[in-house]
């Protein structure tokens, strides 16, 4: 199974965080729950995973589990 690049998945994290907090501000702005709900389908196909609660729970774990450099 190919996985996705670690970096990228962090980086949508944040902006999905970031944007959720929009959301919550602006709740009556179509564009901007437009724009949230795109980010948390991508996090979905990202992680391989159906809902935006699992596709996160699969990012965080993910990012969490970096792998540790090699030694030099």
């Amino acid at each position: 199974m190919l996985l996705p690049d670690r970096n990228t998945v962090e980086r949508l994290l944040r902006h999905y965080r970031a944007q959720e907090r929009t959301v919550r501000a602006t709740p009556g702005d179509p564009s901007v729950r437009r724009r949230f709900e795109d980010t948390a389908y991508t996090l979905c196909v990202l992680m391989g995973v159906r809902s935006t609660p699992e596709a996160l729970r699969a990012a965080e774990r993910y990012v969490a589990a970096r792998a540790p450099r090699a030694p030099l």
